[in-house]
């Protein structure tokens, strides 16, 4: 007789859960992962650079900014899990069904963009991480990143769930020392509210960054992925059981996106407590771990790279799963692992190799993340809205309009950053 993997086992105890056999807490963690794997992306090194640079510039005054990406960023990530849960396909292949091929290979170029993008994000982050901390070579770093990060991807031959607990522990990891960090920080809480209920954009340095703090917070990888998590993790007898894992899901979005929201903004408080009354000129993850030190004592410092380190060894791992879904969802084509690894990667080791500034090629990437979110955003918006596709599932119109809303939003803030990057002065 065969032996039942873990990831077996959990399928089965949530059919058992949608058929009311099973209740209790037990019961509802078992519906808890995709979410969690979702908002890795959430808290990825790019975070850390633009989060740094908004609390280390501007103070508190753009945690508005952190606020409106995460909400955004919820509405999202539970379109994408309703697509991939009601229809059984990804976002991806969803485009390839119902777009013309030309429209899906421009989708696709883009979206691989993207994703190059956000590895470049993940992989410097990690290595900046191990070099800061055990006094090693950048590109060093970078190639213990690559070796870690492909030795927990082997673990996805084994079903979804050991990869979903791995990640869920290094979110664990980043959450108590941004925890740690918030308590040993002088954070004005007067100033912090202030800042999260009025919105203000000082000047066109702070647009560039409120740009970035959305690219690194609402993923493009994160929208295609977390639809194909949710597509065959239970299995659906029912409308009531395709209900019931549809309000599972949304609560497990709500609470993962949360933390990791709270996440984001102990980082820009953090970064204002420290830097902002005599360092705003702190711009680089680099010198804000050498000023930890001296302002809030080596601990916080340590705890500070342990976080970075935990942030781009597990948003490298997801965002090698969002690259292989994205191919595979596009053009029908998987590729092994390795060869999606070392194709993702390629573009971080040349951008080391080549000297450029590793915090600013931070803050560049997720801003290109940001001019190629629209791309899953509107897609998910149109197929949600949709009956043919969604059937009784399809969204309401309060949720389609919050959904052209957040999409008319980051629409309106890429244009005004590509006009104010061609010299052409929209009024900041």
């Amino acid at each position: 007789m065969a032996k039942t993997s873990f990831s077996d086992r959990t399928r089965n105890e949530i059919t058992a859960v949608l058929a009311g056999e099973k209740r209790g807490l037990r019961s509802i963690l078992l519906f808890a992962g995709p979410a969690i794997i979702a908002s890795v992306a959430y808290i990825d090194p790019g975070n850390y650079a633009t989060n740094i640079q908004a609390g280390a510039g501007y103070g508190y005054q753009l945690l508005w900014v952190v606020l409106l990406a995460n909400l955004i960023a919820m509405l999202f990530q539970a379109l994408s899990a309703r697509l991939g849960i009601v229809t059984g396909k990804n976002l991806a292949e969803q485009c390839r069904d119902n777009f013309s091929r030309p429209i899906v290979w421009l989708m696709w170029v883009v979206s691989e963009i993207a994703a190059m993008a956000t590895d470049l994000a993940e992989f410097l982050g990690g290595a900046i991480g191990l070099a800061l901390l055990f006094n090693m070579p950048l590109i060093v770093g970078m190639a213990i990143t690559a070796i870690v990060t492909y030795a927990i991807l082997l673990f996805e031959r084994q079903g979804f769930r050991p990869l979903e607990l791995i990640i869920g522990a290094f979110v664990g990891v980043i959450g108590l020392c941004y925890l740690f960090e918030i308590l040993i920080a002088n954070i004005d809480w007067g100033m912090a509210a202030k800042g999260m209920l009025m919105p203000k954009i000082p000047d066109a340095t702070a647009l560039t960054i409120a740009v970035g703090i959305i690219g690194a917070t609402v993923m493009p990888h994160a929208l295609f992925l977390h639809s194909g998590l949710t597509q065959s993790r239970a299995t659906i007898r029912t409308e009531r059981d395709r209900a019931t894992l549809l309000r599972f899901s949304n609560i497990e979005v709500v609470i993962a996106l949360a933390i990791a929201g709270m996440i984001n903004m102990a980082m820009v408080m953090m970064a204002a407590s420290a830097f902002h009354a005599g360092h705003s000129d702190v711009a680089e993850i680099e010198t804000a771990y050498h000023m930890l030190a001296p302002l809030l004592g080596s601990a916080a410092a340590g705890v500070f790279l342990v976080s970075l380190i935990a942030s781009g060894i597990s948003s490298s791992v997801v965002g090698t799963m969002a690259g292989q879904l994205i191919m595979q969802g596009f053009l029908q084509m998987r590729v092994p692992i390795w060869v999606r690894r070392l194709v993702t990667m390629l573009p971080a080791f040349a951008v080391v190799a080549m000297g450029v500034d590793a915090t600013e090629a931070l803050v560049i990437s997720q801003v290109i993340l940001s001019i190629a979110l629209p791309v899953p955003m509107i897609a998910l918006v149109i197929f949600t809205s949709r009956s043919d596709i969604m059937g009784a599932h399809v969204t309401g119109l309060p949720v389609r309009v919050l959904a052209i809303a957040g999409t008319a939003i980051v629409l309106t803030l890429n244009m005004v950053l590509l006009l104010e990057t061609f010299g052409i002065n929209v009024g900041l």
